[in-house]
């Protein structure tokens, strides 16, 4: 009872863990991975593509994605579609993409029964919008990244996309939900610059992808909502 800030309607909490306290006893979980897994749905579903989310680098994505249809998306960036959100741009409508990914697709396999959106800057009005037609009670997951020892980095994108979503959100607001938007405010004008000088984002603009930064910047953009329903990650579009 006490992790799972439960007198709280808006909760928020990282990761793995984040999701086995909440996820039980809320009515919609939000996954939050701004660099880039959410971002990267955003853009697909917005362009009526199916993603499915798989575990990272798993041996057996090919075989699954063949058993779904799918195209497999790539775990290096450097061909095809993968998570560099600028590759996702043009996907043609229908195409079915497995999305592996160590944070925000590990997260959606977790969520259990209850319904799973994913949220990101691009699109946090709309998430927010569609939130309470689930029920008051509203878990919000920043994903996080990982250290070399596989534990937890507190990342700070996935703060600031959890604080956006909950912004736009009404309800009671537990501190660390509270403390969430209280970073977004801070941050609010000046996000572009903000994304680039993050750990995260310098890390992805040293390898040349500075553009996937730019992408996931641009605040409250799309009005597509990725639902997770039948092991796949669906657009509904809001006006």
């Amino acid at each position: 009872m006490i992790f799972d800030q439960s007198e709280f309607d808006l909760r928020c909490e990282w990761g793995e863990w984040g999701v086995a306290k909440l996820a039980p006893i809320s009515d919609v979980v939000i996954i939050v991975d701004v660099l880039s897994f959410s971002t990267c749905v955003e853009i697909a579903t917005n362009n009526k593509a199916i993603v499915f989310p798989y575990p990272w680098r798993d041996e057996s994505a090919a075989e699954y994605a063949k058993s779904v249809q799918a195209e497999l998306a790539s775990c290096d960036r450097q061909q095809g579609y993968s998570l560099s959100p600028a590759t996702l741009v043009n996907i043609p409508t229908g195409t079915r993409l497995v999305l592996p990914s160590p944070n925000g697709s590990k997260l959606t396999l977790q969520t259990g029964t209850t319904p799973t959106l994913v949220g990101c800057l691009r699109n946090c009005g709309a998430i927010a919008q569609h939130a309470p037609d689930y029920g008051a009670k509203i878990a919000v997951i920043p994903a996080g990244e990982r250290w070399e020892d596989g534990s937890l980095r507190p990342a700070w994108e996935d703060l600031i996309g959890a604080g956006a979503i909950l912004s736009y959100l009404q309800g009671k607001l537990s501190p660390e939900a509270e403390a969430a938007v209280a970073v977004f405010q801070k941050w609010r004008d000046s996000l572009g610059d903000a994304l680039k000088q993050c750990i995260s984002g310098k890390e992805l603009i040293a390898r040349g992808f500075t553009k996937d930064v730019e992408i996931a910047a641009a605040l409250n953009v799309s009005n597509c909502v990725p639902v997770f329903a039948n092991k796949a990650y669906h657009g509904l579009l809001f006006e």
